[in-house]
């Protein structure tokens, strides 16, 4: 059975990273995966609601009164 120890570290000079552990074996063969934590320089913007795209697209309408004046002036249009 494989067992699964999750520790954080610091990365030292030189990309020395050590993992003390008493569910360590002394002797045991293991292997390691380092995952990097990736620096956020800029905080992240917050998602937007799906409702703040309405009408924001070319050719939409974002109100009712923007589609009833366009259909308007469409139908004048024909005349």
């Amino acid at each position: 059975m494989i067992q699964t120890i999750k520790a954080k570290a610091t990365v030292q000079p030189g990309g020395l990273v050590e993992v003390h552990s008493d569910e360590l074996p002394e002797g045991a063969t293991v292997e390691v995966i380092v995952l990097v934590e990736a620096a956020s320089e800029e905080p992240k913007k917050p998602l937007k609601n799906l409702s703040d795209f309405i009408g924001a697209a070319k050719g939409s309408f974002s109100s009712v009164a923007e589609i009833d004046a366009y259909i308007r002036q469409e139908r004048d249009s024909w005349d």
